[in-house]
Order: structure tokens, then C-alpha cells, then sequence
């Protein structure tokens, strides 16, 4: 959630301060860099995926 969050603010322009519990949220995850990857895979994915659904369907 905390990648998908921080792609889709990057994306639409929105300001987002980081902040120390998102951190130590992340900070255990981050030894294990093939589950980031996967991670950020999928986050990008589910992104793309709203973004392109809000192009679509703007009324909704």
C-alpha cells in the first residue's frame, strides 16, 4: 500500500511528506529485495491500472 500510495501521489501531483511511521513500516520489508521488487511490480501495476479506470470513467 505505502508504494502504491506514494506512485499514485507522484503521478497525480500530489504532495506527500513522508513520514516516520511510513518509514518504520517499510524499513523491516526493505532486507528482502526481491519481495520489494514484486512489491513495486505490483504496486505499479494496480496504479496504472486506477489511473487508466479514472480516464475512462470519470463520472464514476
Amino acid at each position: 500500500m505505502e508504494l502504491g500510495a506514494a506512485f499514485l501521489c507522484a503521478e497525480l501531483e500530489i504532495s506527500n511528506e513522508p513520514r516516520q511511521d511510513h518509514a518504520q513500516y517499510i524499513a523491516p520489508h526493505l532486507a528482502d529485495k526481491r519481495a520489494v521488487f514484486q512489491a513495486a511490480t505490483a504496486a505499479i501495476f494496480l496504479a496504472r491500472y486506477y489511473l487508466s479506470y479514472e480516464v475512462i470513467h470519470p463520472q464514476r
